[in-house]
């Protein structure tokens, strides 16, 4: 796994401890390994919005350092654990790139902050490791994937996204939010999005059809073989999807 200092981020656009810069491909390849769902697109947005800031050969390619690499992944790792909208995450990394100590928002128990105040999030530092929180709120989700309320609201109607019981999202349906948006930003809107939500509805079911015996065993080891076929399988589904989209579009996979 990809680990980031929890000291002062380096300055971007440096080369590494090692002086390498390696290309956008490679950075993807390293970072997917903590983050299957990342894509070139989501680096480029991410160095769009001034998030890292890779050297440029003269022909105009991408070189990112050691660096680069990790500043990525501390952003994706604020984003996935503690659903951070980028601009606090920006003002974080600032703050870290001058040596300052900063406190960064997690889940804290029985749904309260610390300062006692409900809520899904509270604080913790920056090196701490607090486990994620069971749901999000919608304030929460809209913050986090940097859209507005009217937005939620139309991928709800199109059954891209939807409340838990009693309210609220989990942690899987925050990743399709933001998936949701990046690909808005491109000019994909939700009812392009329907035949995608659709065939992974399919591939969901045909995955649980799959591992149901499994699931149903009363050995609890059993079970769990059953809960880690299932990750097996959603990855390489996942990856298949991929494969066939860059083969339909004559590019070669990265």
């Amino acid at each position: 796994m990809l680990r980031t200092p929890t000291g002062g981020a380096p300055k971007n656009g440096t080369a590494g401890s090692a002086g390498q810069l390696v290309s956008i491909g490679t950075v993807l390849t390293t970072l997917r390994d903590e983050f299957p769902e990342v894509t070139i697109s989501k680096i480029r947005f991410l160095e769009a919005e001034g998030l890292v800031e890779p050297r440029r050969t003269p022909s105009g390619y991408r070189k990112f350092s050691t660096e680069d690499v990790e500043r990525l992944a501390r952003v994706l790792r604020l984003q996935r654990d503690h659903y951070l909208p980028l601009k606090v995450i920006r003002e974080q990394l600032d703050a870290l790139d001058r040596g300052e100590q900063i406190r960064i928002p997690a889940p804290a128990a029985h749904g309260e902050s610390v300062d006692g105040a409900p809520s899904s999030v509270g604080y913790a530092d920056a090196a701490g490791e607090p486990a994620a929180a069971a749901r999000v709120g919608r304030a929460e989700l809209i913050a986090a994937a940097e859209v507005d309320e009217a937005q939620l609201v139309e991928w709800e109607s199109y059954g891209l996204v939807s409340e838990l019981p009693g309210g609220g999202f989990d942690a899987g349906t925050l990743s399709v939010a933001r998936l949701i948006a990046d690909l808005g930003r491109f000019g994909l809107e939700p009812r392009h999005l329907r035949g995608m939500k659709a065939a992974a509805d399919r591939e969901a079911g045909l995955v649980e059809q799959l591992v149901a015996p499994l699931r149903r065993h009363r050995n609890p080891q059993t079970r769990a073989h059953a809960e880690a076929t299932m990750r097996e399988l959603a990855g390489l589904s996942v990856r298949l999807h991929e494969a066939l989209v860059q083969t339909a579009l004559g590019l070669r996979p990265h």
